[in-house]
């Protein structure tokens, strides 16, 4: 019996193309209208002021709502903003280089965040790949070029999760309003003497 050539693997983009196919799990349902502040940010994606400082100032993600062009401006980030700021970090910490990752981003940022829930980023160090289906994801790791994983939709999950016990800001016409947590007493008393 002849042996079989081996097939070519399914092309694997480099960030590029959206699908489904990988399971992920459901969304807290955080309203779109919602925006975060620097400091809440970092908290829910564990980065310091400084480096979302940073990475607000170089352009790698701006807050959607409103940057901080003066001093007394603030900045206010929405959920999709947080979850490509875990993004991020989660490269960074990998040892993915900054302009790998601001590449990634650059794509990433067009997307709405129930395209980016169905994809999964896989890295080999030298590149971000995107994958949108388990056979992609199998292909990539099968021919070496992955190394470290990223589901999308779980950083979704752990975003969401953070910002949930965090206070966010409804974004109204107005201007933003703070949106306190049912339990937050404090953040209630801070609203109505604000």
């Amino acid at each position: 019996m002849a042996e079989e050539p081996p097939t070519a693997a399914p092309r694997v983009t480099v960030i590029a193309g959206a699908g489904d196919g990988l399971p992920q799990p459901a969304p807290l349902e955080i309203p779109e209208r919602l925006g975060y502040r620097g400091p809440t940010a970092c908290a829910a994606v564990g980065v310091t002021y400084r480096q979302l400082d940073y990475w607000a100032r170089t352009g790698l993600v701006e807050p959607s709502v409103r940057s901080a062009p003066g001093q007394k401006t603030k900045r206010l980030y929405v959920l999709k903003d947080v979850v490509l700021l875990r993004i991020v970090k989660r490269f960074l910490d990998t040892g993915v280089s900054l302009q790998i990752i601001r590449d990634a981003v650059q794509r990433l940022r067009s997307r709405r965040i129930d395209e980016l829930t169905r994809l999964t980023l896989i890295s080999d160090g030298s590149a971000i790949h995107e994958c949108s289906t388990p056979e992609e994801v199998h292909a990539l790791l099968l021919s070496g070029e992955g190394v470290f994983g990223l589901a999308i939709g779980v950083v979704v999950r752990e975003v969401e999760q953070a910002l949930a016990a965090l206070n966010g800001e409804r974004i109204e016409q107005g201007g933003p309003r703070a949106a306190q947590n049912a339990g937050d007493e404090l953040a209630r008393r801070r609203h109505r003497a604000g």
